[in-house]
């Protein structure tokens, strides 16, 4: 039987975005930075912006063009309210959208919350060789996501397959291969 392959720490910013929030007051990025670092992950960069499509839009630009960041996990403002502009954000810089996150996020949260999952427009995508995950504002949202989906994905010794594995063919297609 094969040794398993060693972990691989990835580098993670966290985003946070709210209209109400401090960096001191936010209880949902703290989750996020408590349990990647906890995980053995590097917290590459933090961050706290108000509910701006083009600001969040430039700093997820910002941390995609910044070789030491591998992955990106935003928290607040993915709902359904006229601020709630995360999603356009993320959409606007994703080269590939990962359908399959904001589905599986959903089939989790309906069995905690019910059909109040509806109300989430979690998601997530790939630009410029970056993983990019925009999740709910609670701290609840932010510990299911990470405990139940990306604490395995970003682990190489996950199988049959995780999202850290591939890292290195993100960007194939800009090389010719």
């Amino acid at each position: 039987m094969a040794e398993p392959p060693p972990f691989v720490p990835v580098r993670i910013a966290v985003l946070t975005v709210s209209d109400s929030r401090t960096l001191a007051e936010d209880r949902s990025g703290r989750t996020l930075v408590e349990r990647l670092t906890a995980a053995g992950h590097v917290l590459a960069a933090r961050a706290l912006l108000r509910d701006e499509q083009a600001e969040i839009a430039a700093q997820l630009r910002a941390w995609i063009a910044d070789p030491a960041i591998d992955a990106v996990i935003s928290t607040g403002g993915t709902g359904l309210t006229g601020r709630d502009v995360t999603v356009e954000a993320h959409e606007e810089v994703y080269e590939k959208a990962i359908p399959a996150f904001g589905t599986l996020f959903t089939m989790l949260s309906f069995g905690k919350i019910g059909t109040s999952a509806i109300q989430s427009r979690a998601c997530a995508g790939v630009a410029g060789g970056t993983y990019l995950f925009a999740l709910p504002g609670s701290p609840g949202a932010c510990r299911d996501a990470w405990d139940e989906i990306l604490v395995h994905q970003f682990d190489l010794r996950q199988r049959p397959c995780n999202f850290v594995e591939i890292m290195p063919r993100l960007e194939e297609h800009r090389r010719g291969g």
